[in-house]
């Protein structure tokens, strides 16, 4: 089966027609577009810039603070719902927190599980062994640069640094998890545990996975047999963010506003806050919860339930003092499977709100398009 990044496939098409002003770039730095593709935003950090480089510069409508209310301008945040997978796997307690399951899908499309039973040691592992991998020497993570989105693994800056018109302020491993055993391989060997480390967590984060997305299903009402064996022999794609301190972060984003092809992407991030959710129209930041995974509904998850669960807008802010990592794992059935609204959520009061899909689909719509934020989404609605 071919190992395809549909998240990169997706925020091609998110970032493919954005266009900025010009503005003059820092004067010790190359101000060259191939430049900052080749080097990515930790070697300009490292570098010393005191101003953003004009190639980075949003225009000033899709600024953070200025898309969105006051709301955003004032830096609100969000407690996201709880999910505590210690008390779904009690009996007595189990229906309570499906209802907080659903509540949180159908109104946030976002949440934060706790105790999930993957030890400290884990975590915490797996984002030092991130800081360290960008950490290394600029040649040794230029090794796994790549434009091929099949390839297993994959080093990279903004999204898509051949496509991008504005660059986001962000720098990246992409790592195919699935089947572990027949890509880890292909992973970095440097450092020298990485492989060892990410390879414990995968297996980890898709356990969990698994169990709440049986619980998503069961909230939902559906039977979950034949979807739970194709997520089991999905896709699981990891990707390993580095966003550093950025000299003017109110020009820029690490990740524009976008939602997740996919059913449920499990967010792994370090105490510094930037993850922001569209909620109610304003933009609020996600506090960390030290431990926990945020989880959201991806565009499959969306469709499987015929619009019940939500698909939601989300972006990345940067700040000037503090880098920030976080691992999102992203989940899904292998590409050549059809996802499509369940059966029985289907009736004369609900009516199919969407066509099936698959990655053919995906891929072609990509060709023909250049919409941005939700539009594949947009596209499979029947109304």
């Amino acid at each position: 089966m071919a190992i395809v990044d549909l998240v990169n496939a997706g925020e091609q098409q998110q970032m493919g027609s954005k266009r900025a002003a010009a503005e003059d770039g820092d004067g010790g730095v190359d101000d060259s577009r191939e430049y900052y593709c080749r080097r990515g935003v930790r070697h300009l950090c490292d570098s010393g810039i005191t101003r953003l480089p004009g190639n980075y510069v949003l225009p000033a409508s899709d600024r953070p603070g200025q898309a969105a209310g006051a709301a955003a301008a004032a830096g609100g945040s969000v407690k996201l719902p709880v999910v505590d997978l210690s008390r779904l796997r009690v009996p007595s307690e189990r229906g309570v927190v499906l209802r907080t399951l659903d509540a949180a899908c159908r109104e946030y499309g976002f949440f934060q599980v706790v105790n999930h039973g993957v030890g400290g040691e884990v975590v915490g592992g797996m984002l030092d062994v991130a800081r360290r991998f960008f950490e290394l020497p600029q040649p040794e993570r230029e090794r796994y640069m790549s434009a091929d989105v099949r390839a297993p693994v994959r080093y990279g800056t903004s999204f898509n640094q051949v496509r991008d018109a504005v660059l986001c302020w962000r720098d990246f491993l992409k790592l195919a998890c699935m089947p572990l055993a027949a890509v880890v391989e292909s992973w970095p060997t440097s450092p020298a545990d990485l492989r060892e480390v990410a390879s414990r967590y995968a297996e980890a984060n898709q356990r969990v996975f698994m169990e709440v997305m049986e619980a998503a299903l069961e909230a939902l009402g559906v039977g979950g047999g034949g979807v739970m064996e194709d997520l089991a022999a999905g896709t699981q794609m990891m990707t390993v963010n580095c966003y550093p301190e950025c000299p003017q972060p109110e020009l820029t984003l690490g990740m524009p506003p976008h939602s997740d092809y996919g059913f449920l992407t499990l967010v792994l991030q370090d105490e510094v806050a930037g993850l922001q959710v569209m909620h109610a129209g304003e933009w609020l930041t996600v506090d960390p919860l030290p431990g926990s995974f945020v989880v959201n509904v991806g565009d499959h998850l969306e469709i499987l339930s015929n619009g019940r669960y939500r698909s939601v807008l989300h972006r990345v802010k940067v700040n000037s003092r503090r880098l920030r990592v976080s691992v999102a794992s992203f989940h899904s059935v292998a590409p050549e499977r059809v996802v499509s609204p369940a059966p029985e959520l289907i009736d004369d009061s609900h009516p199919r709100r969407y066509m099936d899909t698959d990655l053919a689909t995906f891929l072609a719509y990509l060709a023909s398009a250049a919409g941005n934020h939700k539009s594949f989404l947009h596209s499979r609605r029947l109304y």
